[in-house]
């Protein structure tokens, strides 16, 4: 059942064998699948491109899906486009789902390429296939991990992208992780305080619980921020697992991804955007709010124009600030 009466668009999907992914540590598939959003009585053709990077343990595809009680993103883009209130464009939904549970969307030895994959092989299927986005036309989105992959594509590929937004995504490392190595090193010892017996016990499990998602979602950082190709899948900690000590240096590599610590040094980058667009719950549980205003006031501080938003909620089921953040892209984009 539709969730709206609005014409409705069309998903496409797209299949990628992958170069960018291929020797990746994990043994993940490097055939990945694209949906593709074109709008009723569209081809694409000429159309804004905006990629969407959903959070962890999602993939693309689970935005596409069919989804109770609420709209589905293509659902949602059908009655905002609908209702005139958001130009038409394409939006396309890469897997990026892996053995960890999910993605950061960038290059590492253990997940892949994905910071590669998304830049050369995603945009250049989708545009070449629909013959939209191009220079100047191109727009990525998310929340949490995905608006973590937001925020770094926008510093790093302003070549690339023209305008970017993120949903309360990770920032301020030690308020969003150091309190969580303790729960980690605990479910560790349970298992010789071996992270490859951990996944075994893991991976045999018939039924899986959040505690066990929310272990291996520390697993999957680390595999982003500090890959360590000489380890068990390429898996280290930065902290000592008997006495949860901070290994500085391995520390130090996580902190050179945390966006609220880039912002200081790369934040010139989002100053070549077109749009940039960056909000967060007030009650986020992960406390991803105070990293969050640290960007903010540094964009503030430079003097670079963005668009920021704080709304009363924490940081789950919060797709509906994408009725804010879509249509601020689609106009950015289509001018």
């Amino acid at each position: 059942m539709r969730k709206t009466t609005h014409p409705a668009g069309t998903v496409h999907r797209l299949t990628i064998d992958s170069q960018a992914l291929k020797g990746n540590l994990l043994g993940d598939p490097t055939t990945r699948i694209v949906d593709v959003y074109v709008p009723h009585g569209h081809d694409g053709k000429n159309l804004p491109l905006l990629v969407d990077l959903v959070g962890y343990t999602a993939g693309g595809p689970a935005h596409t899906a069919w989804k109770s009680f609420t709209e589905n993103v293509p659902e949602r883009l059908d009655r905002l486009i609908g209702e005139g209130k958001m130009a038409p464009v394409v939006v396309a939904f890469p897997d990026c789902f892996s053995r960890l549970g999910g993605n950061q969307y960038v290059n590492s030895p253990v997940l892949g390429n994905y910071e590669d994959f998304l830049i050369a092989e995603v945009l250049t299927a989708v545009e070449q296939k629909f013959s939209c986005g191009g220079s100047g036309r191109r727009g990525v989105f998310g929340k949490s991990s995905g608006g973590f992959g937001a925020l770094v594509h926008a510093m790093r590929h302003p070549d690339v992208w023209a305008a970017a937004a993120s949903h309360s995504g990770d920032a301020g490392f030690e308020n969003l992780y150091l309190g969580g190595f303790p729960d980690v090193l605990r479910a560790l010892a349970k298992q010789d305080s071996s992270i490859e017996k951990w996944m075994a016990a893991f991976e045999a499990k018939p039924k899986l619980d959040g505690k066990d998602t929310h272990i291996l979602m520390f697993l999957c950082q680390a595999a982003s921020f500090d890959p360590a190709p000489g380890e068990f899948l390429g898996l280290r900690l930065p902290v000592t697992l008997d006495t949860c000590e901070i290994i500085e240096d391995r520390w130090a590599n996580w902190l050179k991804w945390d966006p609220a610590q880039m912002a200081k040094t790369q934040a010139g980058s989002i100053s070549k955007l077109k749009g940039f667009f960056l909000d967060c719950g007030t009650e986020d549980q992960y406390e991803i709010l105070y990293g969050t205003r640290r960007i903010h006031r540094e964009l503030e501080r430079q003097g670079i124009s963005h668009r920021y938003e704080e709304f009363p909620d924490n940081h789950s089921g919060v797709d509906y600030r994408m009725d804010v953040s879509l249509p601020y892209l689609a106009e950015i984009l289509s001018n």
